[in-house]
């Protein structure tokens, strides 16, 4: 019972630690890491790189390929971009197993400290977050120890080792190796485990640890696959880039592992070769290591190979996944809903990209609105109120998108940037009900018999031009987090105050020399104070992604 409550509390701090350690890297770093993958990975070859060293960094394959097929699924990424960042988690991921050949297990627990010090008494919350990495670095560690004293105990048990020795067959060993991946959900959790039971000497044959781990090659492929079943078809294709990868490289290494079996162990064991044999603590050392060793020379071999190949490897899954996704409503969520694949690094990205195309219906819909009251055309007026129910519909569902994904573990830099969201969606909200009250301008004109003066019509053209402007840079910004057109949008803030304080000066001068009527004259009145707000509205979409205070006050100056 003692060895077995051993075994447990080592696996669990092993997998938490992990766990912990990816989950920190991915809030201190994710952000960052995510902007470098949208925007350098035109060159597959790039991608490769790219997506080798992020995955290094948060010490998660799985990690990347779902946020991969969630970035493939939003749009924010094309297949061919996708396949280098695949190919490159996959070399990337076994960082992690040359990371636990390091035997760090003495100093572990000073790494632990430092988390916890860095976790509960630096206030800062990035440091907190890197904290969190050190406490999971630490308990990976403490945890690998745990695990292999344990283990150390059963080399006595004649039953533990005969069962063991049992496992021979190797296509047993491929199908054992992606069952435990499939089920913990993490290739390097795998591998670790082969390789404390390879180096406690449980696992007498070094070449059927070889096909354990290829078979954590395989099952790692489950969560992108898994993440991808709610996608839509470009989503699903790029999970299954990744099966097919892993299923090639992993057959063509079965292959070679069989005809070429002691050349390929004796190449491995070449890199391992100032490794001592004698064990340390009931380990052998060099056994760890080959496996190590093995995971990624194998895994960096898959690439080598494939890699050329990978634009037929796109076609394939258009031959195995045709067609495409019915064409969603330009007044339906685009980004987000029954299609969500949900990723903590993408989560944000995606509400954006539905937050803009919200954003882009409702100054259509202004753009209708206007039309309307300025041609009189009242053939228009039911499509805008419909349209004008769907943006409130939007809202509700990306307010309740938002409010989910608060409760994700998200990178501190989006964390930031999540409460800010609302604030745009209710902006976007209120300038849907501009358009409303637009609508109800025309309605009442036309039912009235109400008419602008030429001079009227023309700077309602005016003042809207320049409104319209204001809303097409207040939303390239916000999507694009730029403040390149920061200056145009406060200039064109200003020039709009000035106009509605001129109209309605020349408003109120027409009417006493009797050029229009006071019915026409309180809806002209009313109508620049409609846009002058659309235009605030506007300038709040583009003040959010402001992290400075001191921006924001000059605004509200």
């Amino acid at each position: 019972m003692e060895i077995v409550l051993g075994l447990l509390t080592g696996l669990g701090l092993f997998l938490y630690g992990m766990e912990m350690m990816s989950d920190g890297l991915q809030k201190a770093a994710g952000a960052k890491m995510r902007t470098i993958l949208e925007t350098l990975t035109k060159n597959k070859y790039v991608g490769i790189l790219i997506g080798f060293l992020f995955t290094a960094i948060i010490q998660s394959s799985s990690a990347t390929t779902v946020l991969v097929v969630s970035f493939v699924n939003a749009s924010l990424m094309n297949l061919y971009q996708a396949v280098g960042i695949i190919m490159g988690a996959n070399v990337g991921t076994t960082v992690t197993g040359l990371l636990m050949t390091l035997n760090l297990e003495q100093v572990a627990p000073v790494i632990l400290m430092i988390g916890v010090i860095m976790a509960m008494f630096i206030k800062n919350p990035m440091a907190g977050k890197i904290g969190e990495v050190f406490l999971g670095f630490g308990m990976l560690f403490i945890g690998l120890s745990t695990m292999s004293e344990s283990m150390s105990v059963l080399k006595n048990s004649p039953a533990i080792v005969n069962l063991l020795a049992s496992l021979d067959n190797k296509f047993l060993a491929i199908l054992v190796g992606f069952v435990i991946t499939a089920i913990l959900q993490s290739s390097s959790a795998t591998v670790g485990i082969v390789m404390v039971l390879g180096a406690q000497g449980l696992i007498p044959s070094l070449t059927i640890c070889f096909f354990l781990a290829l078979g954590c090659n395989v099952g790692s492929c489950v969560s992108a696959l898994l993440a991808s079943l709610n996608g839509n078809k470009m989503a699903k294709r790029a999970a299954l880039i990744h099966f097919i990868f892993n299923i090639i490289g992993t057959s063509i290494v079965v292959i070679l592992l069989l005809l070429f079996e002691q050349q390929l162990v004796d190449f491995v064991q070449f890199f391992s070769r100032g490794v001592s044999e004698a064990p340390v603590n009931g380990q052998n050392r060099r056994v760890a290591k080959d496996i190590a060793d093995m995971n990624t020379l194998f895994k960096l071999a898959q690439v080598i190979l494939l890699a050329p190949f990978s634009d037929l490897l796109v076609k394939l899954t258009y031959l195995l996944i045709p067609g495409d996704d019915e064409k969603v409503e330009e007044t339906k969520l685009q980004f987000i809903g029954s299609h969500t694949v949900y990723s903590p690094s993408s989560a944000v990205p995606q509400a954006v990209c539905e937050i803009e195309h919200m954003g882009r219906v409702a100054v259509g819909n202004l753009n209708r609105s206007i039309d309307a009251l300025l041609h009189r055309d009242v053939s228009k007026l039911e499509e805008i109120y419909t349209i004008e129910k769907s943006i409130d519909e939007m809202n509700t569902e990306i307010t309740n998108y938002l409010i989910k994904v608060n409760q994700m573990r998200l990178p501190v830099r989006d964390k930031k940037e999540l409460g800010g969201l609302f604030h745009v969606v209710n902006d976007i909200e209120r300038i849907g009900d501009h358009a409303e009250n637009i609508a109800d301008f025309t309605k009442t004109m036309a039912e009235d018999e109400v008419f602008f003066s030429n001079e009227a019509q023309e700077e309602i053209r005016e003042m809207y031009r320049l409104t319209g402007r204001l809303l097409d840079f207040s939303l390239n910004m916000f999507k694009d987090k730029t403040t390149a057109n920061l200056s145009e949008i406060m200039t064109l803030e200003n020039e709009i105050d000035d106009l509605e304080k001129e109209y309605q000066h020349n408003h109120v001068v027409r009417l006493t020399e009797g050029k229009c009527d006071a019915e026409g004259g309180m809806i002209f009145s009313d109508l620049l104070s409609n846009l002058e707000r659309v235009a605030d509205h506007g300038t709040n979409i583009a003040f959010s992604i402001l992290e400075d205070n001191s921006m924001k006050d000059m605004k509200q100056a």
